[in-house]
């Protein structure tokens, strides 16, 4: 399919992220966001690579409205994994500031699932980035979680802001997909199902 052609749909995504939103303009689609209640819940005994695309599925799912022949449902959950467990969003300044601590000086890894529904086709897919931060100075913590207060960011931190630009040591794979959305795969999975 020509680029033209794939411009001409619109992406229906389920999230209320901007960063999503914001990923998938620069991509190039116009995108109508939906938003659709789902509980964050999962199988206690589910591998952490399947839990992403398993919350994708789950708001999928949960997305009943008849979609148009031009459009494409992305639904896409990020997770932040260290020691094999999951950080999710921080709860308050402290536990942001525990999370950011428990990372300095180590490797961790953020997992995206998709989910893709067209014309009663259905994709998914999960990603896997590994991020390592470089040795934190508890200053540079609290500097980052006073100005920036990421308590809306799986790990309490956003990959493009501050701490991303000073505190990233190294990354392995897809930058993007730190910031919430795969872009490289999802790009190609859309061309497939559409």
């Amino acid at each position: 399919m020509q680029l033209s052609n794939l411009f001409s749909y619109t992406i229906v995504l389920n999230s209320q992220s901007p960063r999503r939103k914001q990923l998938l303009e620069s991509l190039g689609f116009n995108i109508r966001v939906v938003k659709t209640h789902t509980d964050e819940v999962y199988p206690q005994d589910m591998y952490m690579e399947d839990i992403p695309v398993y919350l994708a599925k789950q708001k999928g799912k949960s997305f009943t409205e008849e979609l148009k022949d031009d459009e494409v449902l992305v639904c896409s959950d990020t997770m932040v994994f260290f020691d094999n467990a999951p950080l999710g969003k921080p709860k308050d300044k402290q536990q942001a500031i525990e999370m950011l601590t428990s990372l300095s000086g180590k490797e961790h890894s953020v997992i995206s699932g998709c989910y893709l529904r067209h014309k009663g086709k259905e994709i998914s897919f999960s990603e896997t980035t590994k991020v390592r931060f470089k040795t934190l100075s508890m200053e540079e913590i609290e500097y980052y979680v006073d100005k920036y207060q990421p308590f809306d960011k799986a790990g309490s931190y956003g990959i493009q802001e501050w701490i991303g630009m000073i505190g990233v040591e190294s990354i392995e794979g897809d930058f993007y997909n730190v910031m919430g959305l795969p872009t490289l795969a999802l790009f190609e999975n859309i061309k497939e199902i559409i």
